[in-house]
């Protein structure tokens, strides 16, 4: 068999029975609850494998193996949509993404599912949103009897791995939250930050210390592993960068870029992570936003060098290059952005991401969509793409292919985002261990005295009216219906007013309350998996 490196690996090939492929979240399936103990985390491992077999999909075998196509996802942390040269930054050089930009899918209205990263990255491996697995935060893991779209795509025979960033649980190969548990054959990761001469975990061994800039890095490790999947068998790589999130660091010729920064911002500071000390300290924002931009220019250029091996190696008009954001823009990058709000908001500002597809083979010219997509949007998509069925539980997802083939105009169910009142869940028990929910790379950041490598998650036993506060949004097509903590609303026009400065919720009475009637049935779906009736 040919490879395309050196060596070649076995792969398994498990037998699961087929489901229905879709399970709307406004109308959710009724499953029957398992009981969940608080048992060793292998124990944990066991129970996830015995539940994805009973209910993962499996692969028809429909669709050719030359139509199946190679998938790598790439995601920035922190990396809004206003923060790339093809949307107009004034400072930023982002040759690739524009690249990218004018020659592929262009989502000109993606989102994060979440205004803040693990919630998102749940999102993406799941199809689902992150509060009906209790990932509420940063730093709140995923659970063990979420079915991941690696372990999916393994089903058509799929050689899987992840690189970076994976913030949903300990990288250790303990942790029944690890990439490994979720599907991958590989993983070199990093339970939380990174970034210049990153520890990395391999297969959830003991961090190791790489040298380099940690976006090149990532590539160069990625490439590595490609090299020896043979060459007639698809894979899927998960890229999760460490850039351009804080604490910043930069290469001397990244920096160079942009040395005119830190005079047009003089009189401004902001506030970060120290790199020396991990605590909290006030910069100069002309600095901080020379060693931001750095860390994005040094993000593009790797996302270049992936390109071209694939170029090289024959593989790259069959492969599907989906490039996102994790959230909008952090406070201390965003003076630039047009859009209203910043990370950890749910306007635009903290929700709206970078969103490019690029697959030579399908999409031969240049589009730019406006019709809404979303991160839980990529398993459905991926699935249908793969030919396999996707869970039977609720999904907030739908599949992008009819985007891909230029036949979709509009979005068939709106998008929903929540931030969730969490506090009281953490009176809750614990739903895993304290020991598997402790990370072992090493310490870069501490958030109110806790450190950023650990995790928690409580479990969630019954529904309370209460649970369905925080503030929460719907959108269609057209609409945004913003609804705040006390219940107020807001109605925002996104065709005509992308910026949300305008409320129409007076002149779209009927609208808003449509809008506000299925936000509400959506809510009791989600609580209703949270409390986990999906498992």
């Amino acid at each position: 068999m040919l490879v395309r490196g050196t060596r070649a690996y076995a792969r398994g090939n498990g037998y699961i029975r087929n489901l229905p492929s879709f399970v709307s979240p406004w109308s959710p399936a009724s499953m029957p609850s398992l009981p969940i103990c608080r048992i060793r985390a292998v124990h944990f491992s066991l129970l996830v494998a015995t539940v994805s077999a009973m209910l993962l999909g499996v692969w028809s075998g429909n669709v050719p193996a030359a139509d199946r196509p190679n998938v790598i996802l790439l995601m920035g942390d922190d990396h809004g949509w206003d923060e790339t040269g093809y949307n107009g930054h004034p400072h930023l050089k982002t040759p690739i993404l524009d690249q990218m930009a004018a020659t592929g899918l262009r989502l000109d209205r993606f989102y994060a599912a979440h205004p803040t990263c693990s919630p998102t990255r749940g999102s993406v491996i799941t199809g689902r949103h992150p509060n009906r697995y209790g990932t509420f935060t940063p730093n709140y893991s995923i659970r063990p009897e979420e079915i991941g779209i690696a372990s999916l795509l393994k089903q058509a025979n799929y050689h899987t791995a992840h690189f970076g960033k994976w913030h949903l649980g300990p990288v250790k190969a303990s942790s029944p939250t690890n990439p490994g548990a979720f599907g991958f054959d590989e993983w070199l990761s990093h339970d939380n930050f990174f970034e210049l001469n990153p520890w990395l975990s391999r297969n959830g061994g003991p961090p190791e210390q790489f040298q380099g800039e940690s976006s090149e890095l990532l590539v160069d490790q990625a490439i590595k592993y490609l090299q020896t999947v043979p060459s007639d068998e698809p894979f899927f790589l998960v890229i999760w960068y460490g850039s351009p999130h804080e604490p910043y660091s930069g290469l001397p010729e990244d920096l160079a870029l942009y040395d005119d920064l830190p005079s047009q911002y003089a009189d401004q500071t902001t506030r970060l992570t120290s790199n020396e000390t991990g605590m909290p300290v006030r910069r100069p924002l002309g600095e901080v936003l020379r060693e931001r931009y750095a860390e994005i220019t040094a993000m593009d250029r790797s996302i270049g060098t992936l390109r071209q091996w694939l170029t090289a190696n024959e593989l790259r008009d069959n492969t599907l290059l989906w490039y996102c954001g994790d959230n909008g823009t952090s406070g201390d990058g965003i003076v630039t952005s047009p859009l209203r709000g910043q990370k950890s908001d749910l306007y635009d500002g903290g929700i709206r991401v970078p969103g490019l597809i690029e697959w030579p083979a399908k999409i031969s010219q240049p589009t730019a969509s406006q019709v809404p997509s979303v991160t839980t949007d990529i398993l459905p998509t991926l699935c249908e793409l793969a030919d396999v069925a996707v869970p039977q539980r609720p999904l907030d997802g739908v599949s992008l292919v009819p985007l891909l083939n230029g036949n979709m105009k509009q979005r068939n169910q709106p998008i929903c985002f929540w931030s969730f009142d969490h506090r009281r869940d953490s009176q809750q028990d614990p739903y895993l261990p304290e020991e598997a929910q402790q990370g072992t790379t090493p310490l870069v950041k501490l958030m109110r005295g806790t450190a950023t490598r650990n995790f928690v998650n409580f479990h969630h036993p019954k529904i309370d009216p209460q649970d369905f506060g925080g503030k929460r949004v719907i959108m269609d097509d057209r609409y945004k219906l913003v609804v705040s903590a006390d219940g107020s609303k807001q109605l925002y026009e996104m065709q005509t007013d992308p910026n949300e400065t305008e409320n129409v919720l007076a002149n779209q009475p009927d609208i808003a309350q449509r809008l506000a009637d299925q936000l509400q049935t959506w809510q009791q779906s989600v609580l209703e998996s949270l409390t986990g009736q999906d498992y």
